[in-house]
């Protein structure tokens, strides 16, 4: 798979809220950084979103590649539409940066965003 094929399926399986489709593009021990869930497993990550989440809308910017010893990092700018489970919108504009496997899957994926726009909504949705 490609990189920018493997964005695109991610993008898929993340607006579908398609857990199985998400951590099949994770190696075994993928985690996630997030700014509001922090450092979990993907195993671990990708349910709660879901629960905390009523309908993703996803837009993306572009896609950058590059490489950090020897490995491939991946990096993918778009416009997430977040409607949560509470029904109130809480969209951003988000930078993940994934660092690839030797097997093309995603080891670490970095979420970058400013939460200061949401982190009210779903401060309110988490209590």
């Amino acid at each position: 798979m490609t990189p920018e094929q493997l964005v695109t399926e991610y993008l898929d399986a993340l607006g579908a809220a398609d857990v199985e489709r998400v951590l099949a593009l994770f190696g075994q021990d993928g985690t996630v950084v997030s700014p509001l869930y922090g450092t979990l497993p993907a195993s671990a990550f990708y349910p709660l979103l879901f629960a905390d989440t009523a309908e993703s809308r996803l837009t993306l910017r572009t896609t950058m590649v590059g490489e950090k010893d020897g490995r491939t990092v991946l990096s993918f700018w778009f416009d997430f539409g977040w409607t949560l489970a509470s029904g109130e919108p809480a969209p951003f504009t988000v930078v993940d940066v994934a660092e690839l496997d030797a097997d093309g899957l995603v080891e670490r994926l970095h979420i970058i965003y400013d939460t200061a726009p949401i982190r009210d909504a779903f401060d309110r949705q988490k209590s």
